[in-house]
C-alpha cells in the first residue's frame, strides 16, 4: 500500500507493502524514496521515472487502497438537474468503495478548472472525474488535464476525452441520440424538423449534430442543415433558437437539452402556437421535473444510472493500478414519449 494517514508530514506505509516497493524499486531502477513519492503522486520526479515505475506496479501487481481517498468530479454547474443527477449517481457507486466524492462546480476551461485540482491534490486526491468539463471542449486549452498527468493522477470523463490524451471516457452516444427523436416525430408525419442544437466546438454538441443530420438524411428529407441553429444550452439559448426554426415553418423541434426544449415552449408561445397541437417538441436528457410541466415533455433519456456504474467500475480499476482499456464507451439514449408531441396538423 500507499497513503493511510500523514504523521510529521510524512507518508506511513504499511509494513506488508515494504517488500512490494523494494521489488518495484528493484525492477525501475530507482530508489524507494521515489517510488513513495509517485505512488503518493508527489512532484519532483520526471515523466520518464514516472512511466517506468508505473509500469513495474503493474508487473508486480501492486494496488493502490481504496480507503480514505478523495476523488473529485469536475462538473459545468449543478442548476442544471442532469449534472447533479449524474453527480448524485457517481457519488452513490462510489461510496460502497469507501470513496469521498467532491464535486466541484466550475465554468469548463477556465483556470478555476486548476484551481480545484491543484488546492486538494496534496489532500490525497485517488482519481478526477471531468463531468462534462473541459473534456466537451474542442478548442481549449487543457492545461487542466496536463497538470493531473503530471502529477500521475488517473482520470476518467463523461461525454468526451481530451483529445491529445488517452484515458478512459464513458459517453453517451450522442451520435444516436437525434435517431429516436427524428423517428418518432417522422413517425407521426413530420418532415420539417429543426434542431436546437449546442455551441460550435462542443464535443456533444457536434455529435448530436452530425446524428440529425444522419437521421433526416436516411429519411430522404433535403437539405437539413438550414433547420440546425446553434446556441447555448439553457432556456434562453433554446427560446432563440426555437423563434428562428419557427419562423422558417417547422413543425418539429428536436432540442440538445431539456432546458432548450422549455424555451422552444416559450418561443412557442409567444408565436402564438400551442404545444403539441402546432409545434412538437422533444427534449434531451430526462430531467427529473418533465412529467410536472405542461404538456409534459418528449425527451431522449440520457443513461446516467449505466454511465455511472461504468465510471465507478473504471476509477477503482485506476485507483487499484489494474489496467484498463481506453476506447470510449458509448451508451446508447433511450426515448421517453410524453405530452409534447402529435401527429403533423393537417396543412402543414
Amino acid at each position: 500500500m500507499v497513503l493511510n494517514r500523514r504523521s510529521g508530514g510524512r507518508d506511513l506505509v504499511r509494513p506488508s507493502a515494504t517488500r512490494q516497493i523494494a521489488q518495484i524499486a528493484q525492477a525501475a531502477a530507482v530508489s524507494e524514496a521515489t517510488v513513495s513519492r509517485i505512488i503518493n503522486r508527489k512532484y519532483g520526479v520526471s515523466p520518464a521515472t514516472r512511466q517506468a515505475v508505473e509500469k513495474a506496479l503493474k508487473q508486480v501487481g501492486y494496488e493502490r487502497p481504496l480507503d480514505n481517498r478523495l476523488v473529485v468530479m469536475l462538473t459545468p454547474n449543478l442548476k442544471n438537474p442532469i449534472f447533479a443527477l449524474q453527480a448524485e449517481r457517481v457519488e452513490n457507486e462510489l461510496n460502497p468503495y469507501g470513496l469521498t466524492t467532491i464535486i466541484c462546480p466550475v465554468y469548463p476551461g477556465t483556470p478555476r478548472e486548476r484551481d480545484y485540482v491543484e488546492s486538494l491534490v496534496d489532500a490525497g486526491v485517488a482519481a478526477i472525474v471531468f463531468l462534462s468539463s473541459s473534456n466537451t471542449l474542442r478548442d481549449e486549452d487543457h492545461r487542466v488535464v496536463q497538470f493531473v498527468e503530471s502529477r500521475g493522477i488517473p482520470y476518467v470523463s463523461i461525454n468526451g476525452g481530451f483529445p491529445e490524451t488517452e484515458a478512459p471516457v464513458v459517453s453517451t452516444d450522442d451520435w444516436r441520440a437525434a435517431e429516436p427523436a427524428i423517428g418518432h416525430l417522422h413517425d407521426l408525419g413530420h418532415r420539417r424538423i429543426g434542431l436546437l442544437a449546442g455551441p460550435t466546438g462542443n464535443l456533444p454538441a457536434d455529435r448530436r449534430v452530425e446524428g440529425f443530420l444522419r437521421a433526416l438524411d436516411r429519411r430522404g428529407v433535403d437539405n437539413s442543415e438550414e433547420f440546425v441553429v446553434r446556441q447555448h444550452f439553457n432556456i434562453e439559448g433554446g427560446q432563440q433558437a426555437a423563434t428562428t426554426l419557427l419562423a422558417q415553418g417547422v413543425t418539429g423541434i428536436v432540442a440538445s437539452s431539456d432546458e432548450m426544449a422549455f424555451g422552444a415552449y416559450r418561443a412557442a408561445e409567444r408565436a402564438g402556437l400551442s404545444v403539441p397541437k402546432d409545434i412538437s417538441v422533444v427534449g434531451y436528457d430526462d430531467s427529473p421535473v418533465l412529467d410536472f410541466i405542461g404538456p409534459p415533455l418528449t425527451t431522449v433519456r440520457q443513461p446516467i444510472e449505466r454511465i455511472a456504474k461504468n465510471v465507478a467500475r473504471i476509477v477503482t480499476s485506476l485507483i487499484s493500478n489494474r489496467t484498463v482499456a481506453t476506447e470510449e464507451i458509448l451508451i446508447e439514449p433511450e426515448p421517453r414519449l410524453r405530452g409534447s408531441t402529435a401527429p403533423v396538423a393537417i396543412g402543414t
